[in-house]
């Protein structure tokens, strides 16, 4: 099973931006598709962004425009995160698919307050 590390998360004011990487065991061109999803208090791990092995991204309503996945290299993924608002505060997790198969990362917090 691949492992999972994001980092880059922290507080920022509301207008602000963060980018969160994803640092991966294997090489990200392996699996079919890498994801972030997030997680508010008291609410449910939504989905985020997603890139395909074939570099096709898709992205929830709700950051479309605002957020952009891309790959580093061979072994990162990042979530570049630009006009943050309060409603992204959560913990943000990186997700690799791959033959069936789903590997988490243990999560990055992100707070967007003034």
């Amino acid at each position: 099973q691949v492992q999972l590390v994001e980092s880059g998360g922290g507080l920022v004011q509301p207008g602000g931006s963060l980018r969160l990487s994803c640092a991966a065991s294997a090489n990200i061109f392996s699996f079919n598709n890498m994801a972030w999803f997030r997680q508010a208090p008291g609410k449910q791990r939504e989905f985020v962004a997603t890139i395909t092995s074939d570099g096709s991204t898709n992205y929830a309503d709700s950051v479309k425009g605002r957020f952009t996945i891309s790959r580093d290299n061979i072994r990162v993924v990042a979530l570049q995160m630009n006009s943050l608002k309060p409603e992204d505060t959560a913990i943000y997790y990186c997700a690799a698919d791959r033959m069936g198969m789903r590997s988490w990362g243990q999560g990055t917090q992100v707070t967007v307050s003034s």
